[in-house]
């Protein structure tokens, strides 16, 4: 080989064709151990991480075979790594002693990580309606960030032909009004917001009285309190439109919670522990309805025949 010839190697094809981008995405795709005290929480992360039953389940799950499903992390400025996805994973971990967990580290921006966080975690099997509230509120915002801001004529900002509510209730099996229900119980105050959560207060009731300013929805408190009743539908609508029309006062409130539901008129409830002390434990609800219903045709009856003599 002549002296002024250069070596050159030959690389393969994959190497010749390959972008600098797909091999840093590649690089950041590698499954990384990482101490688990350098996991930080997402920011704001709306979703609970519970010491409950499934929870133990997944500790003795990692107990035993470890973390079969890396963690998503991005890094932080002051050190350390973000929580995209794996939160209940980490915490598990921790209390089954692990030291480290697999983790895919990625260089996200805020917004693409609040959706990725978002994402992942709507795929739980139970999520309260306080978390999917504000976890479509923050993905709402992030993708109208990304999109450019709406303009005020427009509030439901347009994302490549789809309004942003509508697209995110595509992505989750909702409607966009469904999401946008919602996102309004983020306006409800703590107190309320538990009671949703804890079914004391239903859905439909509970997006009207978000509509109430911080001191009415605490009188609503007052106000369910002192009646023993939570609101229905009807009575909600009747309250916000108070609000609206600058006739709130606590004693209207007390009023209109104070009067009895027409379902309450119209239905009967025994509790179920009630009946089983006359059923054998193998009769099933069903079983005991048609029972009733038996022994009250032959009250009935009974007292038909009564009245005949």
């Amino acid at each position: 080989m002549p002296k002024g010839s250069l070596n050159v190697s030959l690389k393969g094809a994959d190497d010749i064709f390959s972008t600098e981008e797909s091999r840093q995405e590649q690089q950041r795709e590698q499954v990384q151990q990482i101490p688990i005290d350098e996991l930080h929480p997402f920011t704001n992360h709306p979703f609970k991480v519970l010491d409950d039953e499934a929870m133990t389940r997944t500790v003795e799950s990692i107990a035993q075979y470890g973390v079969l499903s890396p963690l998503i992390a991005r890094p932080r400025p002051e050190g350390g790594y973000e929580i995209i996805s794996g939160h209940r994973r980490q915490f598990a971990a921790k209390m089954a002693g692990l030291e480290t967990l697999p983790v895919i580290v990625r260089n996200m921006d805020d917004d693409a990580a609040t959706i990725l966080m978002v994402d992942s975690n709507l795929q739980r099997e139970h999520i309260s309606p306080s978390e999917r509230a504000f976890a479509y509120k923050m993905k709402m915002d992030a993708m109208k960030r990304t999109a450019g801001r709406p303009s005020k004529e427009n509030s439901r900002q347009v994302v490549r032909n789809f309004e942003t509510a509508d697209l995110i209730g595509k992505e989750s099996g909702e409607s966009g009004r469904q999401v946008q229900r919602f996102i309004r119980l983020t306006n409800l105050i703590p107190e309320l917001l538990n009671m949703v959560d804890e079914k004391k207060v239903s859905f439909n009731p509970a997006v009207e009285l978000s509509y109430l300013s911080t001191e009415q929805q605490q009188e609503m408190i007052n106000a369910m309190d002192d009646t023993q009743n939570a609101p229905s539908f009807s009575q909600a609508k009747r309250i916000k439109k108070l609000a609206q029309e600058g006739n709130f006062t606590s004693e209207a409130v007390v009023d209109i919670m104070g009067e009895e539901k027409k379902s309450e008129l119209d239905t009967v409830t025994i509790k179920n522990e009630t009946l089983r002390k006359y059923f054998p434990r193998s009769y099933t609800p069903k079983q005991m309805e048609e029972k009733i219903i038996q022994l009250l045709d032959a009250w009935q009856r009974k007292q038909q025949r009564q009245n005949e003599r």
